[in-house]
């Protein structure tokens, strides 16, 4: 059998003394460690999730290292390791393992997908962008793919594939440094590309929408919402759908955002995100800042895409063209 690369094997050596107790957690290391520093410049500790949640993917993860075990150098045990390893929150460990994986397998789209993915939870926006884009190139000509659920929905039924998670990302990481053209032909591209499926299309759509708004460009916009409907079978991209309801006028913002969240907290960040963004192009910025600073304080959510994006509107000054 052919070893694992020497950085790999250490990661998993460290990840396996801690979680054994060993002589790491003697010494005292912490139990929630800094993963990443936010876009303000705010140390974020790892968001591990607790109870049933956490023993499914520790279970999950400790078969992920056994296959990967078996077969070191086969790109999809690779990938599963990072992917069971990111989904406990150890996104830099994760990053080590999608290297590792690249130096393996330097044409494989799939680990820079992922690892792109990992970059943007750490705030590694140029990385990130980086990476999603050789994934693009290597990808181009190429037939699609459906990608596999790490987390199933309700339903059992994987919904993206890997180009459009390419462009969803690549895009998402232009919309989060403020660059809202450069994000448009992607998302445009990934909106052409989601016929037939319509969890792809309201979450493209959302974000499409959100970049051609912030640029002012409200016709082109109102063209986005023009197939969205209520009765769409939408499996687990309910929040998207909802918003752009919402910007159809379809439903209002107490429909999406309960009143009492502004003192108990928020619990869908992704809904709040959307609803900020929604008063501050239409010109209702101290009500959208609001919002984002609710959503900042949330933050055992801050690896989820709408924390990261409210980051990015306080960081850079939120506005509507900025």
């Amino acid at each position: 059998m052919i070893s694992a690369h020497p950085t790999l094997v250490r990661l998993l050596a460290v990840a396996a003394l801690a979680a054994a107790g060993g002589p790491l957690a003697a010494q005292g290391a912490p139990r929630e460690p800094v993963e990443a520093t936010s876009l303000l410049g705010e140390p974020l500790h790892r968001p591990a999730p607790t109870g049933a949640a956490r023993e499914r993917m520790e279970a999950q993860l400790a078969a992920a290292r056994r296959a990967y075990a078996h077969a070191p150098t086969n790109a999809d045990s690779i990938i599963w390791l990072g992917r069971r390893t990111a989904y406990l929150g150890r996104f830099n460990e994760a990053i080590g393992i999608y290297t590792e994986g690249i130096a393996k397998h330097p044409a494989d789209a799939r680990l820079y997908r992922h690892r792109g993915h990992r970059y943007l939870s750490t705030r590694q926006l140029e990385k990130a962008i980086a990476d999603f884009e050789r994934a693009y190139a290597l990808v181009k000509g190429r037939p699609d793919e459906v990608e596999p659920d790490g987390q199933p929905n309700a339903r059992n039924i994987p919904t993206s594939t890997l180009k459009g998670n390419i462009r969803y990302h690549l895009a998402l990481a232009h919309y989060l440094r403020g660059d809202f053209e450069r994000a448009l032909p992607l998302y445009r591209e990934d909106v052409a590309a989601s016929a037939g499926n319509p969890d792809m299309l309201v979450a493209t759509s959302h974000w499409l929408y959100m970049a051609l708004r912030r640029l002012g460009r409200r016709e082109e916009a109102a063209a986005v919402l023009a197939p969205i409907s209520k009765e769409m079978d939408v499996i687990e991209n309910g929040a998207y759908h909802r918003l752009l309801l919402l910007y159809r006028g379809e439903l209002q913002p107490g429909d999406l955002l309960a009143s009492g969240e502004a003192q108990a907290g928020l619990d869908d960040v992704t809904t709040a995100y959307g609803v900020g963004n929604w008063h501050l192009y239409n010109g209702r910025r101290a009500e959208g800042e609001a919002i984002f600073r609710r959503i900042l304080a949330a933050r055992s959510q801050w690896a989820s895409f709408a924390h990261l994006a409210a980051e990015a509107e306080m960081a850079r000054g939120a506005g509507p063209g900025r």
